[in-house]
Order: structure tokens, then sequence, then C-alpha cells
């Protein structure tokens, strides 16, 4: 199905956390339909990946809070994406606890999340899921700019023309939706590797312990999971590296 892109906002967000928790950092990309581009940014210095996710949603969204046209929310956050799509009528039923009869975690920012999906009752708001680095240019660029923020370093944040922003922001995969949740009892996934890129070096670990205690305090440090050989191939990729 074609979309008419013309007549749509598309949002994209991405958190970062180096640690978790630790110093923390979030980018996001407005797509005006109008072809204007805005990118935004920030930090904390301590939080988790999970609320920097959040953040990113929730200033992007504060960012369009005037305009009436129908809006995209693409993501690589399950969390974010389920949360606030299924979870959260249970958890506001149950005053704000868990299954657990507990405070829901980042309550704070899920309220502030409700209450900005809500006030855009003129105009539909679909949540779209987008893997991270699976090439999709968009939400590599955000990931960019979270990173760059969550370990200092300086980022130069476009807002102009949609014409002389090298990003293809509508090169965007045919399967945009949330992956099943898999059940408690399913065995979790073990990683391929971890990738970790310290001062241009790119090293692969066995553990995530061997790989924290080399990016932990690293500005610039990047790291990853990776799940499969492919996987490896598109991170390392994504992070400009040319191996020997």
């Amino acid at each position: 199905m074609k979309i008419d892109f013309t007549k749509k906002i598309l949002i994209f967000c991405d958190g970062a956390c180096s640690g978790n928790p630790g110093p923390g950092g979030f980018g996001g990309i407005i797509v005006y339909p109008e072809g204007k581009i805005q990118e935004i940014g920030g930090s904390h210095s301590k939080t988790t990946n999970n609320r920097m996710e959040l953040a990113s949603a929730i200033q992007s969204l504060q960012k369009i809070k005037n305009r009436k046209e129908d809006v995209w929310v693409l993501t690589d956050s399950t969390y974010v994406i389920r949360g606030i799509t299924q979870w959260i009528w249970g958890w506001q039923k149950n005053g704000w606890l868990n299954g657990e009869k507990e405070e829901v975690a980042n309550k704070d920012l899920w309220m502030v999340l409700n209450e900005e999906v809500k006030e855009r009752k003129g105009s539909k708001l679909e949540w779209k899921y987008v893997r991270g680095h699976t090439g999709v240019a968009a939400n590599e660029r955000c990931d960019e700019i979270a990173v760059s923020f969550s370990t200092g370093k300086y980022v130069d944040l476009y807002s102009g023309s949609l014409l002389k922003y090298d990003v293809p922001v509508y090169d965007l995969p045919d399967d945009m939706s949330v992956p099943e949740m898999k059940s408690r009892s399913e065995k979790k996934a073990e990683a391929f590797s971890y990738l970790s890129l310290v001062n241009g070096e790119l090293q692969r670990h066995k553990t995530w312990k061997e790989c924290e205690v080399r990016v932990k305090g690293r500005a610039g440090a990047k790291f990853k999971k990776a799940m499969s050989e492919a996987d490896e191939k598109v991170i390392i990729k994504s992070w400009g590296v040319k191996e020997k």
C-alpha cells in the first residue's frame, strides 16, 4: 500500500545508555509533511535505556503539540510500543501497579507520555516498530544522536529542508509490526557475541561482563549485542568500521 507522506508527520525515536543505569542520551528525528526536518536530542547523567527511549518519544511529541496531522512514531523499543498501546490500560486500572503489585517502573514518564498521546485526539497516532541496526537509515541516525549525548560527544543537530538532509527518511521496512512477545517459559536466545568499539578499535566478547569492563567509563565507547554473524556485520557497518 502506497503511503501519502505529504499528509503525515513521521517521528523516529531512540535512546541509549552507557551502562544501565549510567549516563544516557536520546535522539529523535521529526519529518514534517511540508518537507522540513528537525533533529532533537538530550542527555541525563544517571538514567536507564528505557527512560531514554521514553524521553525521546515524549520530547518529540511535545515538539508537534500544535500540529493536527496524523503521526507515525517509529521506534526500535518494543517496551515503549507495548507499554503505551497495551500495558498502560492495566496499569491505570490497578493504580499504576504491575502484576507483582509493585509501582510500575518509570511511572512518571509513562504518565507524561500518556498525556501527550491523549492530547492528540484530533489526529491518528500510530506506533511502528523498526528493528535496530538493520539498515533503516533514520533509526541509525537517531542511535548516533542518542549515543553521542550519552557519551558527552558533540553532535550537530540538523534543522532544515528535507532536500538538504542526507538521511533517506522514507526508506522504511515493509513489515513494521511489533514482534510477538515470548512467553516466560521460553528460553532467552543467547547472544552470538558482544561488540565494543573504543578509540576506533573493535573487539568481540563472549560475555556482556567482558564487554562492560572494556566500555565502562570510556568516553565515546560503543557497545552492542549481536545475535548472529549477519547481525555482527550490520552493527560493524553502522559504526563505520572497516575490518582488516
